[in-house]
């Protein structure tokens, strides 16, 4: 198909050709008085025929090199192309402005021929600059927008904005380790703690439980340290979903509404919003996932704290919570003593490790 579209191009250039040469070479020769060769139809003919046949040498070059081009643009970024684009429109533009302040001159190869070579260079140059200078383009563009943004107050979620949003369940605000990760600047976009949330909150920090009011008052402490801190920025939001009673619930329908995350490290909250189609970042598999990774067969030296639950188990703990379960070691209770990794079970609740003493030599605990 491409090759017969060239050879047509041919025939077109060739019989354009024909009707504006032809007739100056029959002024010169024998057929000026023969009106039946002497006119633009013969001409036309001509110069279509002479072209076509010239293009059976030409035809498969140009087809091969416009197959080479056209690989070449489609395998280019989209934004390369753009900014080449609108550089190699802006380069031609000021050509035609650099030809028209020459157009007064009255030399004739300055204004046949410079204007050509300016549209050349010039749109060359405008290619070059908009497509090797796209990423400081685009630096200066997403800068003007964020400054306009900054002066607009945010008073309500917008569920269309680019900011990528966390939203922040009781259970990990309670928890208060998303503070210490929010201080390290691992967490990206904005924090949203919804109302319902607060109020669940509320209802925990003024609980008749003392324990429960402990960890309701905490959760208060940590949105303020949150609040203050000079890195993330906290959404609070009104947003309400009366017909659903379950704040879990509220919590997945309001993420997938805002295109954002569930924060949290409640497992049974991980599991309905993965049924929901809304994606999660579980503090627990975070905290999993920084823990030291021990392999079977190294050795660790660790205090036997009490007996397991099956028999003659005994049960240690590493600096960061882990469990370690010592088979036969319910003899080595209050002792250091040197153990042996036989395997390690990961879950989303945490890690266990299994291990036998080695040799079964111990240590005094100090």
């Amino acid at each position: 198909m491409l090759k017969r579209v060239v050879q047509i191009m041919f025939l077109l250039v060739g019989g354009t050709l024909g009707v504006l040469f032809l007739p100056y070479l029959f002024q010169l020769s024998s057929f000026t008085a023969t009106p039946f060769i002497n006119n633009p139809y013969v001409a036309a003919i001509l110069g279509a025929l002479f072209l076509f046949v010239f293009s059976t040498f030409l035809t498969d070059p140009i087809v091969n090199f416009i197959k080479w081009l056209e690989d070449l643009l489609l395998k280019a970024p989209i934004l390369d192309l753009l900014f080449g684009s609108i550089g190699l429109i802006i380069g031609l533009f000021v050509a035609f402005l650099a030809g028209w302040g020459l157009s007064n001159i009255q030399i004739p190869v300055v204004t046949s021929v410079l204007p050509i070579l300016l549209s050349a260079l010039f749109g060359y140059l405008g290619f070059q600059v908009g497509f090797k200078k796209r990423d400081e383009f685009l630096t200066a563009i997403f800068s003007i927008r964020n400054v306009g943004r900054k002066k607009e107050p945010e008073t309500d979620v917008d569920a269309s904005s680019d900011a990528v949003y966390k939203v922040l369940d009781t259970s990990v605000i309670i928890d208060g380790r998303i503070a210490d990760i929010v201080d390290t600047g691992f967490l990206e976009g904005v924090l949203v703690v919804s109302q319902f949330v607060l109020t669940e909150l509320q209802h925990i920090a003024d609980s008749a439980d003392t324990l429960k009011r402990t960890k309701g008052r905490r959760g208060l402490d940590v949105l303020r340290r949150l609040q203050e801190g000079d890195g993330k920025k906290i959404l609070i939001t009104d947003e309400d979903f009366p017909n659903v009673a379950e704040v879990d619930l509220k919590l997945v329908k309001l993420a997938k509404k805002m295109n954002g995350l569930v924060v949290t490290n409640d497992f049974n909250l991980n599991k309905v919003a993965d049924l929901h189609g809304v994606s999660v970042l579980n503090i627990n598999d975070l905290a999993n996932a920084v823990k030291p990774v021990v392999i079977p067969g190294e050795e660790m030296h660790v205090v036997v704290i009490k007996d397991g639950k099956e028999h003659n188990q005994g049960v240690a703990y590493l600096d960061d919570g882990t469990m370690i379960v010592i088979e036969d070691g319910r003899n080595y209770i209050g002792n250091a003593i040197e153990v042996v990794v036989t395997s390690v079970l990961q879950t989303s609740a945490g890690r266990m490790i299994f291990a036998k003493p080695k040799n079964g030599k111990q240590t005094k605990a100090h």
